[in-house]
């Protein structure tokens, strides 16, 4: 019989860090809510990982009740040298980065294939696979439902941790206005949607050169005026975006602006870049290439305009800017001027700085302490303008 089979205990080599994490996040905070938010995942995959590692030290870590959490008496025992634990791993793991930097290196050899390309003058279908190949081959986070989405006529994906909240962030993608989709973007807005716990939209605007300017505008006005169909208030709406997707993002509330239309509460711009010059390091291939993506993208628009060029425009009654950024990104300069213009204009300007080289270092957030903390960081600030 079942009653008379000898139980095992569970091998303490089953337990992995997520499982430590999570119990000491929920243990300090006493809340599963605010312990799923400090982690970046939705509360349900919490609570799993909270039941796999009481199956596997075999006994209650947590009471649990409709109003309150509170620590058994094992659960007390483990809490300290679990602490000390994870305390020790983060100093092995400094230790271990300070010796020879691999986290960073990891981050330059995965965008190596399109560097590599973009240096050698490639052609438009080759950078647009190796573009979707890494940006693709990151994961979604547990508990991210992913969907399509079609906003306003444009076709693209939700990324949520609810699928029946209405979508509160528009999400418009970097790739120079040549590169990208929905689908490589949904790893890194579906970290975002974790972590700001809210549906994010992630339109596949039109790109050039098959589509230059207004296509883009056009279809990121859409999704946005979409948004506001559904009847969520514009001050709790946010935009996020990276790299040259904050162009994309400053073009449209400009427009928007000018035309009269509610503006969104907050823009989250990640290693924002705003011109089409490139840096004075890169190779020549490489700024090639970068030209080519701003002659595409513009046309016939004269390039002193300033929906196309928004260091050039009025900032007055934008909305205020989250900036993050990575130092000794080679964009950083483009950061450091959209801060400094940004502020001239009265526009309230939050910064969020990392002594980091990596362009878009957020999206290497499954190994990168400082992209987890980054995007922590930005949910934080989305969660609080949809609360206003």
């Amino acid at each position: 019989m079942e009653d008379n089979v000898l139980r095992l205990p569970a091998s303490a080599e089953a337990i992995e860090v997520r499982h430590l994490r999570a119990f000491v996040a929920v243990a300090e905070e006493l809340n599963f809510g605010r312990a799923a938010t400090r982690l970046y995942v939705t509360q349900p995959a919490l609570s799993r990982q909270i039941g796999g590692l009481e199956r596997l030290v075999g006994c209650q870590l947590l009471r649990r009740s409709t109003r309150s959490v509170e620590l058994t008496l094992p659960g007390e025992v483990l809490l300290t040298r679990a602490k000390d634990l994870l305390h020790d791993l983060h100093e092995a793991v400094t230790m271990t980065r300070s010796v020879g930097d691999e986290l960073e290196e990891r981050a330059a050899r995965i965008w190596a294939p399109v560097s590599d390309l973009a240096a050698s003058s490639a052609g438009l279908d080759e950078l647009r696979a190796a573009y979707e190949s890494v940006s693709a081959m990151f994961p979604v986070p547990e508990g991210i439902v992913v969907r399509p989405a079609n906003t306003g006529g444009v076709v693209g994906l939700s990324v949520s941790p609810d699928p029946e909240q209405p979508a509160t962030v528009l999400f418009l993608h970097g790739g120079g206005m040549a590169l990208g989709s929905a689908y490589g973007y949904r790893s890194l807005a579906g970290a975002l949607a974790a972590a700001a716990g809210a549906t994010v939209v992630i339109p596949d605007f039109r790109l050039a050169p098959e589509h230059p300017f207004p296509a883009a505008l056009d279809d990121a006005v859409s999704a946005y005026e979409w948004m506001l169909s559904r009847g969520v208030p514009p001050r709790t709406i946010s935009v996020a975006t990276d790299s040259m997707g904050a162009h994309l993002t400053l073009s449209m509330v400009l427009k928007l602006r000018d035309d009269g239309v509610p503006l969104p509460g907050r823009l989250v711009l990640m290693s924002p870049g705003v011109e089409f010059t490139p840096p004075d390091q890169v190779d020549r291939g490489a700024a090639e290439v970068i030209r080519g993506f701003g002659a595409a993208y513009l046309g016939d628009r004269p390039a002193n305009d300033p929906l196309v060029h928004p260091l050039l425009a009025d900032f007055t009654g934008l909305p205020e800017l989250f900036v993050q950024a990575g130092t000794q990104d080679l964009m950083y300069a483009q950061a450091a001027d959209l801060i400094a213009h940004a502020r001239a204009h009265g526009v309230k300007v939050v910064v969020d700085d990392y002594p980091l080289a990596a362009h878009v270092f957020q999206l290497f957030w499954p190994f990168l302490p400082e992209a987890a903390t980054a995007l922590e960081k930005a949910g934080d600030y989305i969660r609080a303008g949809a609360h206003r």
